[in-house]
């Protein structure tokens, strides 16, 4: 985030709170548009991906009571992304340089620059990861974030399942333990003195930063470097870690695991797991959404005087389907809580559809009894309301 961006952004507004919110209530919000706003929860949506960086962009400055009064200071300072009116020539604004300013030095301006002490580099270095003057440090760096998929079985994926899942990501060197040099002495990068990061200028005083380019950003600089990693201090790592995937994941979707990504540096967190889900079919179950499907075939006789048939279930004892008289081929009839898991604990339905059988052979005992219920019917035609209708257009 640029000096400037840091300052004309209200993050209050992001989060929907007023100035003099608790922390209480500063974390309540947060928690609320990061709901509606995650990118699990809004496939596709570029703009919900979007809101969805504002707010936490907003929840890491104001979440945090240091960077909020440094953020408080700022606003204070310069209101809404200029400088507010004050004693001094040319309008009652002040004379300064803004590059002075940032850069911690008296500079232009005399007794105002003086009123803001060492200038606003203290101000803002915890948020820029710039120090004030004299300050070296090397900033934690989060791991990166993986991507790996997974085949689920039909079953697996309706019932949940834990599986192995073997990963490689860039880890730490081993070799180096990670410092990039051979003897692990690197020194600090005299470029960006340690911090990792470059300043640039963007025009009206204002700079922005890069990551530097003699040390990568990685703020030391091996003077001896690991045959291993390249005096990178990053090598390839895989390992093979347990995996649960939830009850209920479709096909083709995709599973955050926080935290399960590649290892930090420096302290810094790990990066999250990314899991593609892909899913099998099954040879008798079909699904739709949370429902599961099936298909049953019944005869002709169950069909037209009704009865009951038992039905299998996925995973679990067969239930009875009780069919009533004259049940047409092709109806649909639910089990209710027999299909997929929820998110809130609760099953979908299954979806039996009824098939009437017509049988390739019969005997002769079943041969004579429908030819007998042919006589008996033969001033029944089903297909004289189909031509009736058909006159009629």
């Amino acid at each position: 985030m640029s000096t400037k961006d840091f300052i004309e952004k209200d993050f209050y507004k992001v989060l929907g709170v007023p100035k003099d919110a608790t922390e209480a209530e500063i974390k309540k919000a947060y928690r609320k548009l990061a709901r509606e706003f995650h990118p699990d929860a809004n496939k596709g949506n570029t703009r919900a991906e979007e809101r969805f960086k504002e707010i936490s962009e907003a929840n890491d400055v104001l979440g945090d009571p240091k960077k909020r009064k440094e953020y408080d200071d700022a606003r204070a300072l310069f209101g809404n992304g200029g400088f507010r009116p004050g004693p001094g020539a040319g309008g009652g604004q002040f004379n300064f340089d803004l590059g002075d300013l940032f850069g911690g030095a008296g500079g232009a301006g005399g007794a105002q620059s003086g009123s803001f002490g060492g200038g606003l580099g203290d101000v803002f270095g915890g948020l820029f990861n710039r120090g004030g003057a004299g300050t070296t440090r090397t900033q934690p760096r989060r791991g990166q974030d993986v991507d790996t998929e997974v085949t689920l079985s039909f079953t697996e994926a309706i019932e949940g399942a834990t599986v192995p899942l073997r990963m490689t990501s860039q880890a730490p060197c081993k070799a180096c333990s990670g410092t990039g040099d051979k003897n692990g002495t690197p020194r600090v990068c005299p470029t960006c003195v340690g911090t990792g990061q470059v300043a640039r200028g963007s025009g009206g005083g204002f700079s922005l930063t890069d990551p530097c380019p003699d040390c990568k950003g990685r703020g030391l600089i091996a003077e001896h470097p690991c045959t291993d990693c390249s005096g990178s201090g990053r090598a390839k790592s895989s390992r093979t870690m347990q995996v649960r995937i939830p009850a209920g994941v479709t096909d083709g979707q995709r599973i955050r695991l926080r935290g399960k990504g590649a290892p930090g540096e420096r302290g810094g967190p790990a990066g999250d797991l990314y899991v593609t889900v892909h899913v099998g079919e099954h040879k008798v179950f079909g699904r739709k959404g949370d429902n599961l499907t099936v298909t049953v075939p019944v005869t002709f006789t169950e069909a037209a005087l009704g009865g009951e048939v038992r039905v299998p279930t996925l995973g679990g004892a067969p239930v009875t389907l009780k069919l009533p008289p004259g049940t047409p081929n092709g109806r649909t009839m639910r089990a209710r809580g027999k299909g997929a898991a929820r998110k809130d604990g609760s099953h979908g339905d299954l979806l039996i559809t009824v098939e009437v059988s017509v049988p390739k052979d019969l005997s002769g005992k079943a041969r004579d009894a429908l030819e007998a219920y042919r006589e008996a019917t033969a001033d029944e035609d089903p297909r004289a309301e189909l031509f009736e209708a058909a006159k009629g257009e």
